[in-house]
């Protein structure tokens, strides 16, 4: 406490680096999956000493000062989510893959003349390129590492609704922009041009 405690981190991708990817898949024709983490925060191993107190229903003696090591990350510690994202670079590195170097969140393989691209928001990826056959090793290698769903073609991210036919690709942000109005008070206003 007191150094760097009140510092937080999240694997949050730029919303140009969604935008691009999107773009990219749209152009040239890409399929993009959608991938879930279940659990994603338990994922993670501390590096630094963090000690809890007993949790309620175990024994407790010496008056109730026995604490607790921890070694995994849990939901709600400030560590878990550099500690999960470290993780998750180390298994991507293991599986060929190397970070973007404009946004830390963008994974990208390249391997015989192809190409496969990653993003990942938290614990929502997003997928795509013109490898299909890495596109279905990677789930299946991600899913060996830990708990996933494969959530099938791209709907929804980050507030966008994606839809596409075989002509063209279409972005809603309908829900953003309800939820905006929402939180500002300025669902019922008056339309003006």
């Amino acid at each position: 406490y007191e150094v760097d405690y009140h510092d937080t981190f999240t694997s949050v991708t730029k919303m140009n680096t969604v935008r691009v990817l999107l773009s990219l898949a749209a152009n040239l024709d890409w399929s993009i999956k959608k991938f879930d983490v279940k659990n994603t925060f338990l994922h993670g191993d501390l590096e630094e000493e963090v000690y809890i107190d007993m949790p309620l229903g175990y024994g407790l003696s010496n008056n109730g000062r026995k604490v607790c090591r921890l070694r995994k990350t849990l939901y709600g510690l400030k560590q878990s989510p550099r500690a999960w994202f470290g993780w998750f670079i180390e298994v991507m590195k293991k599986y060929g893959y190397h970070q973007g170097n404009s946004d830390h969140t963008l994974f990208i393989k390249r391997m015989d003349g192809k190409i496969t691209l990653l993003i990942i928001y938290i614990d929502d990826m997003v997928v795509t390129g013109d490898d299909v056959v890495d596109m279905g090793k990677l789930h299946k290698y991600l899913a060996s590492k830990f708990e996933m769903k494969d959530l099938g073609a791209l709907k929804y991210f980050l507030g966008i609704k994606v839809t596409r036919s075989t002509t063209s690709t279409c972005l809603f942000q309908r829900k953003y922009v309800l939820d905006l109005c929402t939180d500002t008070s300025m669902l019922g206003c008056a339309l003006v041009s």
